[in-house]
């Protein structure tokens, strides 16, 4: 049986040595779109603080580990990953093919190429000193030209945005965050807790521009400078473009795989293509409080469905039990997390405690006697018990009530009612 999985990301790499323990005898390749040995992106940012060496952002530590559980490595990438063409996936003749002209064929196919950053469409986004914070080389070219002093202009204060501020702070720049919102992190923050977060950045001396969406950038005299409304103007000696993500998905048109903002999956992670799964970023899969289908870029979910996704590939039964969406976020310092429908839904009840001097914020969701949602900031010890009460759908009887009078007694609430799982 040969398999092949492009992509070389965590799931990637858990699904290719899921392979290797079920199928000892199998064939299998792992297309990697980046030289090197695969690597964790989560793990960037602690390499700009310098925490770690590129070397620690690798997923797998020994040299030897892939040559060892006869892991094919193949330094290329699909062709039309970034282009669109429809050439890439032959799925009736079961074949990939390589930017080199290659082809590689396949018994059984996983797709699990991630997330690629998101374009700006304005003027100057080719211009030198211009750059995203997404790969190993972005993060080389950041860590070569960030020094103290250096002027900064980040647009974007997502997840990725926010997390990568400390290792800029740490390298002693002068950091300026446009948002083009009114809030920070505003998909797994509410605006309160959005609001807190905002006040602590800018009390670690990072200036913070809300409602601002830069028009272009022009350079002149070996400095950049970013266009804003009104007239108005910064100068940069780095603009980073940090506005978010999209699924890897491009090679994919014309192969016959049905798309929604991602691969359309089944509990299997097989697509509508027989043989060909998907996992990660680019997997659209069920979740598991809503049953709707959704993608969920996080890496413990991409992770798992990369091992469901390989022991069906190798004839072992296996069924994904659906996405949780989750967020923990560390900015400068201070924790803040998401859970479930942190924005509540139709017809449910929500409560929330907030103490602004300390940083500390609760917000609860509920729909009848489940909780179904939370969003905090500066309430790093609740993280496990709101996972645990949100995900196992726990009917919470009286606990509800106490809950909604004092939104802390969540542990207490997750040790009192939690055999009580529908």
């Amino acid at each position: 049986m040969r398999h092949l999985i492009i992509g070389s990301g965590p799931a990637g790499v858990v699904a290719a040595e899921t392979l290797r323990k079920a199928d000892p005898a199998a064939e299998i390749t792992l297309l990697c779109g980046e030289a090197g040995p695969p690597y964790a992106r989560m793990a960037i940012p602690y390499l700009l603080k310098g925490e770690i060496d590129e070397e620690g952002t690798h997923i797998r530590k020994d040299a030897d580990h892939y040559a060892r559980l006869r892991i094919q490595l193949v330094q290329a990438r699909a062709v039309g990953l970034d282009t669109a063409l429809d050439t890439a996936l032959d799925a009736a003749q079961g074949q990939v093919r390589l930017e080199d002209g290659r082809r590689l064929p396949y018994d059984r196919l996983l797709i699990a190429t991630g997330s690629r950053p998101s374009h700006e469409q304005i003027p100057g986004m080719d211009l030198p000193g211009v750059h995203s914070c997404w790969t190993l080389e972005d993060a080389r070219t950041i860590l070569a030209q960030a020094r103290p002093g250096t002027r900064i202009v980040q647009m974007g204060a997502g997840f990725v945005g926010c997390i990568i501020m400390e290792g800029l702070l740490s390298r002693g720049v002068e950091l300026t965050i446009l948002v083009r919102s009114g809030y920070m992190v505003r998909r797994m923050m509410n605006p309160t807790a959005s609001g807190l977060i905002r006040r602590w950045c800018e009390g670690k001396g990072v200036r913070i521009l809300t409602h601002t969406q830069p028009l272009g950038i022009s350079a002149a005299e070996g400095a950049l400078r970013v266009a804003l409304p009104e007239g108005r103007s910064l100068p940069a000696d780095l603009y980073l473009s940090v506005v978010g993500v999209d699924p890897n998905l491009g090679f994919l048109e014309g192969s016959g795989i049905e798309i929604g903002h991602g691969i359309l999956v089944d509990a299997t992670m097989q697509s509508s293509v027989p043989g060909i799964y998907a996992a990660g970023d680019v997997a659209e899969a069920a979740d598991c409080l809503t049953g709707q289908r959704r993608i969920n870029a996080i890496q413990p979910n991409a992770v798992e469905q990369g091992r469901i996704a390989a022991l069906n590939m190798a004839g072992l039964p296996a069924r994904f039990k659906g996405g949780f969406v989750f967020n923990v976020l560390t900015t400068l310092g201070l924790m803040s997390s998401s859970f479930g429908e942190w924005q509540g839904v139709a017809g449910g009840e929500s409560t929330e405690v907030l103490d602004e001097a300390r940083f500390r914020y609760l917000n609860l969701q509920f729909e009848g006697e489940r909780l179904i949602g939370a969003n905090c900031v500066g309430f790093s010890d609740h993280i496990g018990a709101l996972r645990g009460l949100i995900e196992g759908r726990v009917r919470l009887g009286v606990w509800k009530q106490r809950l909604m009078e004092d939104p802390a007694q969540i542990m207490q609430a997750y040790l009192a009612a939690g055999p009580r799982v529908a």
